[in-house]
Order: C-alpha cells, then sequence, then structure tokens
C-alpha cells in the first residue's frame, strides 16, 4: 500500500513537526500580570508612614513560557527605600530595573507609574496596662483582686495616636465559674492602626479569688 511506502521517512517528518511545534509553543513570546507587594526599607528611625496611595504595584512582564515557568511571583516583593525621607508626603517613581526576573523575561508596563507616602513623627511613652476580666466566679466565690505584671509598658508610632492613648488592656480572662485564684499569661491587646509595642512580651495577670465570708449569726435579744 502506498501509505506504507517510505514509512520511515515519514514518522521522521511527522517526528519532527512535533518538534518544531513544541519549540514555537515554548519560545513563543506571551504576557502575564501580577501584583507585587510594596515592601519599605530605610524609614528612618523617627518616623512613622501614616499612609501610602497603594500596598501593591502591578507588573506586566512579556517572554517565552520556559521563562515565565521558571518565575516565583511569591519570592518577589517591590522594595522602596525611603532612606533621607522627611516629615510629610514624599513621592517615589515606580522603576522595575531592579527586579530579579528569570533570563528571557522583560517587564513591559508597571502600574501605578508613582507612590505616595505620608510620614509623621515618632513618639513613645509608658502607659499602664489594664487586666480585661469578664464572667462571674463560681456561687459562693468572689474576686478579692487583680494584678497585672508589669503595671506599665513601653509603646510607639504616630506621635499624635501614642499621645491619645491612656492605657493598654489585655487579652480577656474569663473567670466564668473560677473557684481559685488564677494566673495566666496574656498579650496585651493595642487598638490603633499605628502604635505598637516597643518590645513584643506576654504580661502576667493574677486573679484572686475567695470563698465570700461568712456573716456572723447575730443571737436573738432575751426579753425579761
Amino acid at each position: 500500500m502506498r501509505i506504507f511506502k517510505n514509512i520511515g521517512f515519514k514518522l521522521m517528518a511527522l517526528i519532527a513537526a512535533f518538534l518544531l511545534w513544541g519549540l514555537s509553543h515554548s519560545t513563543s513570546s506571551i504576557e502575564r500580570g501580577f501584583d507585587l507587594p510594596v515592601a519599605l526599607v530605610g524609614v528612618p528611625d523617627k518616623l512613622v508612614v501614616t499612609q501610602q496611595s497603594t500596598d501593591t504595584v502591578n507588573v506586566r512582564v512579556r517572554g517565552s513560557r520556559a521563562a515565565l515557568r521558571r518565575l516565583s511571583v511569591g519570592d518577589l516583593v517591590y522594595s522602596v527605600d525611603l532612606s533621607g525621607a522627611q516629615r510629610g508626603v514624599t513621592s517615589h517613581t515606580v522603576e522595575t530595573q531592579d527586579l530579579e526576573l528569570p533570563r528571557g523575561l522583560q517587564v513591559v508596563s508597571r502600574s501605578p507609574g508613582g507612590i505616595e507616602f505620608d510620614l509623621t513623627q515618632r513618639g513613645r511613652k509608658a502607659v499602664p496596662l489594664r487586666p480585661d476580666v469578664a464572667g462571674d466566679p463560681a456561687p459562693g466565690f468572689v474576686i478579692e483582686g487583680v494584678e497585672v505584671e508589669p503595671a506599665r509598658i513601653w509603646i510607639t508610632g504616630a506621635r499624635s495616636e501614642v499621645l491619645r492613648l491612656a492605657e493598654v488592656m489585655t487579652e480577656t480572662i474569663d473567670v466564668n465559674g473560677l473557684d481559685a485564684s488564677l494566673e495566666r499569661s496574656v498579650k496585651p491587646a493595642l487598638v490603633g492602626r499605628h502604635v505598637w509595642l516597643e518590645k513584643d512580651q506576654d504580661v502576667t495577670v493574677r486573679v484572686q479569688v475567695a470563698p465570700v465570708a461568712e456573716e456572723p449569726e447575730v443571737e436573738p435579744e432575751e426579753t425579761g
């Protein structure tokens, strides 16, 4: 049959066609876009970033499928160096030449073209710690006292927010049904967008629980 004539050459031609198709498919240029998280470095010690116009930069790259397979997007961040920044609003032009991309990839677009940051003065102070105790002890028992150690804790952050914060509460300690004294290690619970603990630490809360004191019986007075 003619179909089997020169079968060897026909198989070689078919294999070559598949190889050429695979090669062209793997080397053809395609585009892909992804978002990179913005990472800040070099922020002056006396300043705090309170606002920024975006948390991500969208980058679109072009290259072969093989090069794109070598791209690990999860390992990429867009770094912004704020060394030398002053208090107030500062602008940064988005540049992509420092991105470490696999060979064969190039950036074709990025968005946005710039990022604005608002920096304010940093402040710090020591504030009292207040234990947050919730619930009621077991019947016949009463809370005699609550202690926290340390009694004060250092906070830092945007100066205006630091100055407004009068105290820091602890995580909630549930004493519902408690019939014995309790000691627990908990975290301070900060409330504020731009306020942090100067040092990440646990605090100790001690809750003293005792039986309700019985009232002495009063003997009836004798009548004569």
